[in-house]
């Protein structure tokens, strides 16, 4: 060890010395870093990198041998064989590619340090073609222990190397790899020179046809130049990679449609902002909101429409934003704004009202103003929430409940609304399970002749026995059922269930079943009923299927290519709860409708409300030129009868004549074969709406 220490110390100039520990490092780092490349890379460009990474590294140490030997201090004359000089380089080179390609094989993993082990060979291979090649006065002997010691140090800092870069680490351990090969190059060489004695003798003379140290600094001039060419490539491909990674990251923060940050940067800004918040106590708001009526813009005028309403409404929102404020967009139309360093509740209504006022302004599109509203639920950090998540979830709740206010409605959120909707995910679980425990019933109120009162059929209704609740209202759970999907299935037992037990009654009265605009939207509704009408054996004519009008006109084709279905199997269509949604003549023109349900909010007002009393005359008068017969729901009171009859109603429902009734309560009636009627009443059908209207004029 000493004698290598004095060798440096006492044979070398420092000022070259310096420059090759240099070069040294530099050309080490960047083999590393060029090696990476190879380990990230497939195919041809994974040995174009093995290539490069390669001629960077055996250049590194040949540059770094010879430059150190332009240091050493020689009292004699000397110079540089060509043929083995570039033979050495040639060495350096090839050994180097070979051992990065096998520790890139790296299977089995003891490749790995077998191929430091032959870049580390390579090291003490190019040395030693390098010294055979030095020409001196004089003789070189050697001394076999520090000729030793050299090969050895070379391979296994060699293997420790490549075993630090190729495996996965920390930054830490590469650099320790890289600090392993600097070693590997640099023990190699000054341990194989100190195991050189030089004899002078003056019979030994150099050869003419050499290189001397001038020529050897150009070579070495040339050799770094390459290496330089190898930096170039790698800081190229760092620029390029970089570019497109900022680009990737770009795309992957932000909405391609609107240019707006997308739910991924949202959580990524809403995690540093509470981290940021903590320390100084600031308040934070979220703001959840989607788009009203964004549908009928979709559906009316198209996707390219709705796009150019969902960047309209960015474009405003971020024109609109403060210092501290931020807005992305979820997915479809929602969107989540956020803003900080709030001190009371107003701040935050105040951000929401300057959303609402961007969004609801009318965004022009060829030549049409296409309008769409919202409403905004507001959560606090950290009043309401601590975590993100539930800072989302909550804005969200609030958003529902503000819906069910209006449209362009702001709700903040309320520890109830939590209970509520976790309620109505227990519900949700329930209502699965309900139908394999037979909790679900089927309830039947009579449809009844407005003249002779007879009871002509049934609307089958749909009762939910809880086994903790008790009896849970349709209103409660059904729109929980649509909201799920689980419509289609709670639909699909009603509809089999009522057939089986229709197809059994001696009496074959009709019977009426709700379909909900889920099930209307489902393209193998005919498909379904037609199944189920087979396998219950039930008579076509004697099902209705009741449709709102909110049903039809989210699709229109579809919902009237349904019911044309629907109507070839022999099945009657209903319009229900007529008056309540978007009631139009188009509709009544476009659609077969069979039979016209009046909802009981009229009825309910006809002796009272003058306008109340107008639509529903004015509704038996249109149906009447439509031929279309009229059922009216909620007649409770005989007065209502009166108003029916006089205007020439054929048909009503409701709890004057009874309230729905389980299978049980109404066996009587419909085990009872149609000839065997009490004492005064005579067997009618269900009248044609002119007869009716005649027989009251």
């Amino acid at each position: 060890m000493l004698k290598v220490l004095s060798c440096i110390a006492m044979d070398h100039s420092y000022g070259l010395l310096a420059l090759a520990t240099l070069v040294c490092i530099l050309g080490s780092v960047l083999a590393v870093r060029l090696y990476a490349r190879v380990q990230r890379s497939t195919g041809m460009q994974q040995l174009n990198w093995l290539f490069t990474s390669g001629v960077v590294g055996g250049s590194t140490i040949w540059m770094t041998h010879f430059i150190a030997m332009l240091s050493f201090n020689s009292p004699l004359p000397h110079a540089y064989e060509p043929t083995l000089t570039m033979a050495s380089l040639a060495a350096a080179i090839g050994v180097t590619i070979l051992g990065f390609l096998v520790t890139a094989a790296g299977k089995p993993s003891f490749f790995i340090e077998l191929g430091g082990g032959i870049v580390g060979a390579g090291i003490a291979i190019m040395h030693y073609t390098g010294m055979a090649g030095y020409q001196i006065a004089g003789r070189l002997e050697w001394d076999s222990g520090y000729y030793a010691a050299s090969v050895f140090l070379g391979i296994g800092f060699g293997a420790a190397a490549m075993s630090l870069i190729a495996r996965p680490g920390t930054r830490l351990r590469h650099y320790c790899g890289i600090l392993a090969l600097v070693l590997a190059i640099t023990t190699m060489h000054f341990t194989g020179m100190s195991a050189i004695t030089i004899v002078p003798d003056p019979l030994i003379v150099p050869s003419a046809d050499v290189i001397p140290d001038s020529l050897l600094t150009v070579m070495v001039v040339i050799i770094g130049v390459m290496m330089a060419l190898g930096a170039s490539t790698y800081a190229i491909d760092l620029h390029s990679t970089r570019g497109a990674a900022e680009r990737f990251r770009h795309l992957s923060l932000h909405d391609p449609l609107t240019g707006l940050p997308n739910r991924v940067a949202l959580g990524e800004h809403l995690h540093t902002v509470i981290r940021r918040q903590k320390a100084d106590n600031a308040a934070i708001a979220v703001l959840s909101f989607d788009l009203d009526r964004f549908k009928d813009v979709n559906d009316v005028h198209g996707h390219a429409a709705g796009d150019a309403v969902l960047r309209g409404v960015a474009e405003r929102m971020s024109e609109v934003l403060d210092e501290g404020e931020f807005i992305a967009r979820m997915g479809g139309d929602e969107f989540v704004a956020l803003t900080s360093n709030l001190s009371i509740d107003h701040n935050a209504s105040a951000f929401a009202s300057r959303l609402i006022a961007a969004i609801t302004s009318p965004i022009e599109w060829e030549g049409k103003n296409l309008l769409v509203g919202t409403s905004v639920g507001i959560s606090r950090y950290p009043d309401d929430a601590r975590f993100p998540q539930e800072l989302l979830a909550h804005a969200d709740l609030a958003m529902y409940r503000a819906k069910a206010v209006g449209s362009n409605a702001i709700c903040h959120y309320e520890p109830e609304m939590d209970d509520a909707a976790r309620d109505r995910s227990a519900l949700a679980m329930d209502m699965r399970q309900g139908i394999e425990r037979n909790e679900f019933e089927l309830y039947y109120q009579y449809q009844n002749n407005s003249q002779t009162r007879e009871v002509i059929g049934f609307e089958v209704l749909l009762r939910w026995h809880h086994p903790v609740r008790g009896m849970v209202p349709p209103a409660e759970f059904i729109p929980i059922a649509d909201r799920n999907g689980f419509i289609h299935e709670l639909g699909d037992w009603v509809l089999r269930t009522a057939c089986q037990q229709a197809a059994c009654w001696k009496n074959p009265l009709k019977i009426a079943v709700n379909v909900a605009p889920g099930q209307l939207a489902n393209v193998n509704l005919a498909a379904r009923v037609h199944e189920i009408l087979q396998e219950t054996g039930l008579q076509p004519s004697r099902l209705e299927l009741e449709i709102t009008e909110s049903g039809i006109i989210a699709d229109q084709q579809n919902a009237l290519r349904i019911i044309r279905q629907l109507k070839q199997l022999g099945v009657k269509i209903a319009m229900d709860d007529y008056g309540t949604g978007y009631s139009s003549l188009t509709t009544l023109q476009n659609f077969p409708f069979d039979k016209i349900k009046i909802d009981r909010a009229f009825i309910d007002g006809v002796t009272t409300n003058r306008q109340s009393a107008a639509i529903v005359r004015s509704t038996i008068i249109l149906a009447d030129s439509l031929g279309i017969p009229v059922l009216a729901e909620g007649v409770e009171r005989e007065e209502h009868m009166d108003f029916l009859l006089n205007e020439g109603c054929p048909l009503v429902q409701g709890y004057l004549f009874g309230r729905p009734m389980p299978l049980g309560e109404i066996s009587h009636l419909v085990n009872r074969p149609r000839g065997e009627l009490p004492v005064g009443q005579t067997e009618t059908a269900e009248p044609e709406i002119v007869h009716m209207r005649s027989a009251v004029a």
